[in-house]
């Protein structure tokens, strides 16, 4: 074995995956684990543990692992995260833990979000349970949202003795797991849910189908239902659109409206009656990961798909992993273009897309270079569906309903270092504070926040809530 390289990881073949939704990747076998765990240097100081998001003991899990010591390795784990099987799956470790390993100095760093997902795995097929939660203290804490912020602020809380209600807006929980990422990214009936059953596990109580702001609003829950605190991880599920010419046409998407359709209400499946109408010639607007889960799932519905980005291969925002797969599957990419005008047919429906070569000029504030057009570079592709994946903002529904409630210009509520808004008792984080960002980030900020609960709790009532 080379210990200077990762133990390779099996994935569905590129032609056959592109036509179904199935995991492409597969996983470690508990040889592979024990074998990808063991180059581990298990070093004095662990760079890999203070880029983790939420602080997850990296060398402990890896050790049990290492050793063969599966059902530990799920315990260690269950201590700093909520959700193992997810992060292992969607984390962009190689931009967190896996950056700072020791290991990838001279070679390839240890695949610790792989060793994640294999340890979280390994519990779930073998009914592990996990995550213990002290004597109830009689406080009742509020979470609305029911995606990465939510859950980790929850089953944190839960632990903590607290009783915990989630609010959900959609028919089901998961938030942005659920409805945002794809099948064969995330499957849900074997990840997804059992990590919200380990969450009801802990005491954690989730009503469906609330809307705050419209079926409850914070000032209720604070005043009249009894409860101590509230968190709001609501995400930021307002799409944006470029605000060209056509973009009112039949066939234009946001990413948003696309991959909900096919994710939450599996418009890919056949035994559902929830199609989404795809057509043969498809654009995809962006460059992010959701552009690749759009363009992926496009593709595994028939379509001859086209990634169309400002910027080079360079600026991509997508995790490399997710460019590459989607490459591998055919994803087509125009690159140094930007669409102008969606052009449409006399039936209202989209019929192509006049775009404009662009040259990259200095850096704007986002560090990267910004993309310039080139006068008289016009032209035109024949598409008939676009999708639009250039990123989302706070819903400003709650925000505009909870008085006391500060937001800054960009519609995202602006919190202290304890996660706690201008409101008292009111706190929040993940994509509603950041706007849109990632799984692993919006957990961080989940744990941050339930930490502030539990202090403010604390300071304002005592111990217990008979104290």
């Amino acid at each position: 074995m080379d210990m200077m390289k990762k133990v390779p990881i099996s994935e569905q073949d590129p032609k056959v995956r592109a036509t179904n939704f199935d995991e492409v990747c597969l996983g470690y076998t508990a040889e592979e684990a024990m074998a990808e765990a063991s180059r581990c240097l298990q070093c004095k100081h662990h760079p890999c543990v203070g880029n983790c998001p939420v602080g997850i003991d990296i060398p402990g899990f890896i050790k049990e692992i290492a050793e063969g010591n599966f059902e530990k390795a799920a315990h260690v784990l269950a201590e700093y995260t909520a959700l193992p099987a997810v992060c292992g799956r969607v984390c962009p470790q190689e931009l967190q833990c896996e950056q700072k390993c020791v290991r990838g100095i001279k070679g390839e760093p240890v695949a610790i979000g792989k060793l994640e997902r294999f340890a979280a795995d390994w519990a779930r097929e073998n009914n592990v349970q996990v995550g213990k939660t002290k004597e109830k203290n009689g406080f009742k804490v509020a979470v609305i949202g029911s995606g990465p912020a939510g859950i980790t602020c929850a089953g944190d809380l839960a632990k903590e003795g607290y009783d915990v209600t989630i609010f959900e807006a959609l028919h089901e929980p998961g938030g942005v797991l659920v409805y945002g990422i794809p099948e064969f990214r995330l499957p849900k009936d074997k990840v997804v849910k059992p990590e919200i059953e380990n969450l009801k596990r802990l005491g954690v109580k989730i009503e469906t189908d609330v809307i705050v702001g419209r079926t409850v609003t914070i000032d209720t829950l604070l005043n009249k239902e009894g409860f101590h605190a509230v968190f709001i991880g609501s995400g930021a599920g307002l799409p944006m659109f470029m605000g060209i010419p056509g973009e009112n046409y039949n066939g234009v998407f946001s990413a948003n409206e696309f991959l909900t359709r096919n994710n939450l209400m599996k418009a890919y499946r056949d035994d559902y009656d929830t199609p989404i109408k795809v057509g043969k010639k498809v654009a995809v607007v962006g460059g992010g990961n959701v552009a690749m889960d759009a363009a992926r799932t496009a593709l595994r519905l028939g379509a001859d798909v086209t990634i169309v980005y400002r910027r080079t291969e360079k600026e991509l925002p997508a995790r490399v992993e997710e460019v590459h797969h989607a490459k591998e599957e055919g994803v087509k990419f125009e690159l140094l273009t930007n669409p102008i005008e969606i052009l449409g047919d006399e039936k209202g429906w989209v019929r192509g897309m006049r775009c404009i070569r662009m040259e990259l000029g200095e850096p704007d504030s986002s560090g990267r270079r910004r993309p310039i057009p080139i006068e008289g570079s016009e032209f035109e592709i024949e598409v008939d569906t676009v999708i639009m994946a250039l990123g989302t903002s706070p819903n400003p529904l709650i925000a505009s309903t909870t008085a006391g409630l500060e937001v800054n210009k960009r519609g995202c509520i602006v919190v202290d270092e304890n996660g706690q808004t201008t409101r008292e008792g009111v706190f929040a984080g993940g994509d509603i504070v950041t706007g849109a960002a990632t799984v692993i980030l919006a957990m961080g900020a989940g744990k941050v926040a339930a930490q502030g609960i539990d202090k403010y709790i604390k300071e304002k009532y005592g111990q217990k809530a008979d104290a």
